[in-house]
């Protein structure tokens, strides 16, 4: 049974989708530089969105959160600032791993947060690698739901 909340992302979606990709970046991924923001933004927007199944968390028609899959794997997860802390997060990992079958997940180490939820949700570290998609230096942990 699908939750209200949370529903299937289009290609409209898109522009408010990256603002929120934005702005959880910048509260949260305190490593990358304006360069390197604005370098992502772009790959997202023109080829990473397309690459996955986006889902969005949305209240009263706003989307405060968003998720991207790739079959078992959970590639995206970014909460709107504004609504970290109130379970939006949780909700959307719920769905991933309840009705869409997540087991998976890749998240950069240097996010320190990001990893703790994780864990805390359940995943474990199966695999380190030292640069992202991109090519970049920012370290990649391959997380696992534990059976």
């Amino acid at each position: 049974m699908r939750r209200i909340n949370i529903i299937k992302a289009t290609q409209n979606d898109y522009e408010i989708l990256i603002k929120v990709w934005e702005g959880s970046v910048r509260a949260t991924h305190h490593f990358l530089s304006e360069r390197d923001i604005l370098t992502y933004k772009q790959l997202i927007l023109s080829k990473y969105f397309d690459l996955v199944d986006l889902f969005c968390f949305k209240a009263h028609d706003v989307i405060l959160g968003f998720l991207g899959l790739s079959n078992d794997n959970i590639q995206m997860l970014f909460i709107d600032p504004s609504a970290r802390g109130k379970g939006i997060g949780k909700e959307l990992m719920k769905f991933a791993i309840e009705e869409m079958k997540a087991t998976k997940v890749d998240v950069n180490e240097q996010n320190e947060q990001a990893v703790g939820f994780y864990k805390h949700l359940g995943f474990v570290i199966m695999e380190r690698f030292e640069n992202d998609d991109a090519g970049k230096p920012f370290p990649i942990l391959a997380m696992e739901l534990a059976k």
